[in-house]
């Protein structure tokens, strides 16, 4: 379950396209903060519609991805920031964890070694800033 800010039906103004949630690190955050995001796309799409139909899934994809890597390899708490831009989406992931995410090899067996290479791809800029308290994975994606 979110804490933090509240997840309301306020209509955003143009200034405050702006949404923060807050999760425990379980694996259900991981559908809560897919839902946290599709409820702020939702309101964007009202006010702003997408420039595409993918641009849509794709936002929600990489946060899909971002959640359940800070959910397996950083323990602890997590939170999402989504930002509406000039021209796009700025979804920031904050987890407990100060190693950068690197792309690993993918294993049939098991299917991982897709998500970060799928965030990759999928978003116009990636960017990870490691501090003491973990670390920012800052991804840009059209809108």
């Amino acid at each position: 379950m979110a804490t933090g800010s509240r997840w309301d039906d306020t209509p955003l103004s143009e200034e405050s396209f702006e949404r923060r949630a807050s999760f425990p690190g379980e694996l259900g955050n991981v559908t809560s903060a897919r839902l946290a995001a599709q409820d702020f796309l939702g309101a964007l799409a009202r006010a702003s519609p997408p420039a595409g139909p993918e641009s849509w899934e794709d936002i929600l994809l990489v946060v899909t991805e971002l959640a359940a890597n800070a959910v397996q390899y950083a323990p602890g708490p997590f939170v999402l920031r989504l930002r509406r831009t000039f021209d796009g989406v700025h979804v920031t992931m904050h987890d407990t964890s100060t190693v950068r995410p690197e792309p690993r090899p993918f294993s049939p067996r098991t299917g991982s070694g897709v998500g970060w290479r799928l965030v990759g791809t999928l978003c116009d800029q990636v960017s990870v800033v490691v501090t003491r308290g973990g670390k920012d994975i800052h991804a840009f994606l059209p809108w």
